[in-house]
């Protein structure tokens, strides 16, 4: 029986990041219900048996039983598209395989954010990337990466404003969540009434992430901004939801209300018909205790994009410094959603293979 969409898998499905894959796959209107691929540990159980979200699963997958698979059996079986939600460090081989063997790859690891063929990806931010992907071997898949979850949202609120302000430098504090540690995350005596000063490689991923982002494509490589990142990461107490103090050293002194008015039209993918894109995908509050993680961290629309907006507020611009907070939920646009939205990108530029489910 043929089924609709884009024959789809999910690697990790029974993780963190794979329930969120699955939540946004389950109806998704382009990409088939996806096969959730797990380890041999947790093969034979439905979604609905493991899953740690708030929200119940979708109806289509809550039955669905999770399997183990290799990469060769995937390719073998049609499936043409996969989302990677396996832990860094295990994922990079996986997914190099599976490439190889014509199947695209959309991954939320860090083992090939710096591979210099890789685009790494914001879809609003740094779009014209997706033609390294393009320059691939014939017969082989693609393979596109979703950036850390803080330098997501981070990029996210820099690109409308960069080219106003020309900085000499980017400052940013993260207070991240809990939950960017995985499931189950840091022990509970570690994190009460504590914030965790440290998280080992964060630090060197946000700066160099965020300068390829929003580096400039030159031939077959990106060269990236020399703007430098000083960066310092935090683990604080809450479940989700990554907050960023952002202070931009500049050259330039556009008017508070120019800088507001980039945010608020800043939309590149409008008209685009991508269904997990938010619109706005950045959201300006002039409260002045506003963004907040519990308040905060589900912003985006229509509902599809729910925690794909970015949130800025607090802002406080005070020539040659611009200072603002950023929210961004950690998961979603800095994890499962935005690599969704890469991938509904590639369809839309004829870059992913359709396939046939038998």
């Amino acid at each position: 029986m043929t089924e609709p969409g884009v024959p789809t898998a999910i690697l990790g499905a029974s993780g963190y990041i794979g329930q969120h894959f699955a939540r946004l796959l389950g109806d998704h209107p382009e990409f088939g219900r996806p096969r959730l691929i797990t380890s041999e540990r947790s093969e034979g159980r439905t979604l609905a048996d493991v899953w740690q979200l708030a929200e119940a699963p979708p109806g289509s997958l809550a039955d669905r039983r999770l399997e183990a698979a290799s990469p060769a059996a995937l390719a073998r079986s049609g499936v043409r598209l996969v989302f990677s939600a396996l832990p860094s460090g295990t994922a990079g081989t996986i997914e190099s395989e599976l490439v190889r063997r014509g199947v695209s790859v959309f991954t939320n690891a860090s083992d090939h954010r710096m591979d210099a063929r890789v685009p790494l990806m914001v879809p609003e931010v740094n779009p014209g990337h997706l033609a390294l992907a393009a320059r691939r071997p014939r017969g082989h898949g693609l393979l596109v990466a979703d950036p850390n979850c803080s330098a997501a949202g981070l990029v996210l609120a820099l690109a409308p404003i960069v080219p106003r302000l020309r900085p000499k430098a980017v400052h940013v504090t993260t207070y991240q969540a809990l939950s960017g540690a995985g499931y189950p995350g840091v022990p509970s005596l570690a994190i009460a009434d504590n914030v965790v000063p440290f998280i080992g490689g964060e630090e060197e991923k946000v700066a160099r992430e965020s300068a390829r982002m929003l580096g400039t494509l030159r031939g077959s490589s990106v060269v990236p901004t020399k703007v430098p990142f000083v960066v310092h990461c935090a683990r604080v107490g809450t479940r989700e939801g990554h907050l960023e103090a952002v202070t931009v050293e500049t050259t330039a002194r556009p008017s508070r209300d120019d800088l507001e008015d980039a945010w608020r039209a800043f939309d590149p993918l409008a008209g685009r018909s991508l269904p997990t894109s938010p619109h706005p995908p950045i959201e300006v509050r002039r409260e002045p205790d506003r963004p907040q993680p519990i308040r905060d961290r589900w912003a985006g629309h229509p509902a599809r994009a729910r925690g794909m907006a970015a949130v800025v507020g607090r802002i406080r611009w005070e020539p040659p410094y611009l200072r603002f907070f950023v929210l961004s939920h950690n998961a979603v646009r800095g994890g499962a959603g935005g690599s969704v939205l890469n991938a509904e990108l590639a369809l839309r530029e004829g870059l992913l293979d359709r396939g046939a489910r038998r």
